[in-house]
């Protein structure tokens, strides 16, 4: 009975000691194997065998793509701007010997890393260049850290800038200044308003003098052809009288239609004035 017990027990030990030594690996990992507490080989997926109590999965290292999310930091610029900035990293790890032996938690490193070439690159830029150039940061942000993680057995797929904004305060002053420069503009667009109504205004006074000078002139040439044309004729009195009665004629009327006058009197003889005033005037 006790030899049934010990046979028992010497297969027990034999299954559980071939279970320890067969290792399934699923796709998309791979285990990093010590033997007797030195590193020994990387199992693939599949199928592997180790030897029992001597070999030991000592880390399980995913081979799939990850995705490393990078905490929103403070960032300050060339021109003393405030700015907040996040990104996020896709990673690989194709080494996994140097990612569990070179780096104590290669997800932390790598996400330090990128926080610290972050504060390099935009602190090298003006908040309007940071801002506007946010290929241009994840080229070099890739360029700089690529060649440093390559010791840690990771790559790095890609690297995102997911948001590059002010600060709340940089926010608030940005607006204040947008609403002067705002109000500036309004300003000189009411002041070059008003400047074009004045040239317009002095423009215009200015062809209203013009024309009224050109009139005037017009006026004194026709009076001056009227009064050639009086001057030759003086010798015939008919003419003349005709055109100094009709002046004298209106020169009464307007004198009749004023507030001032009371009583207008008419020359007895019309014709004798008119030809004693041509003949003064000869």
């Amino acid at each position: 009975m006790h030899t049934l017990y010990i046979i028992l027990a010497l297969l027990g030990v034999v299954f559980v000691t071939m279970a320890m030594g067969v290792s399934i690996v699923p796709q998309g990992k791979k285990y990093v194997v010590q033997r007797l507490g030195k590193y020994h080989k990387t199992l693939k997926p599949g199928l592997n065998i180790i030897l029992p109590y001597i070999d030991s999965i000592a880390f399980k290292v995913i081979t799939k793509d990850l995705v490393l999310n990078i905490p929103a930091q403070e960032v300050i610029t060339k021109d003393n701007a405030v700015i907040e900035t996040n990104a996020v990293a896709y990673i690989n790890v194709v080494d996994p010997q140097k990612a569990v032996y070179g780096v104590e938690d290669y997800s932390f490193a790598l996400q330090t890393l990128v926080q610290t070439s972050l504060r390099s690159i935009i602190g090298a830029m003006t908040l309007d260049e940071a801002l506007a150039s946010r290929e241009i940061i994840k080229a070099r942000l890739k360029e700089s850290i690529s060649d440093d993680i390559s010791d840690w057995g990771v790559v790095l797929k890609t690297v995102e800038i997911q948001d590059i904004n002010p600060s709340p305060t940089m926010q608030a002053a940005m607006e204040e200044q947008a609403a002067a420069e705002r109000q500036r503009r309004a300003a000189v667009t009411t002041a070059e308003g008003q400047k074009q109504a004045v040239i317009l205004k002095a423009e215009g006074n200015l062809e209203a003098s013009r024309k009224e000078a050109e009139a005037t002139v017009l006026l004194a040439e026709a009076s001056a052809t009227a009064i050639q044309k009086v001057s030759d004729s003086i010798e015939q009195d008919l003419p003349v009288m005709y055109l100094l009665g009709e002046k004298y004629i209106a020169s009464l009327n307007q004198l009749s239609t004023s507030d001032n006058t009371k009583t207008l009197v008419y020359p007895a003889d019309i014709q004798q004035a008119l030809k004693g005033m041509i003949s003064l005037s000869k």
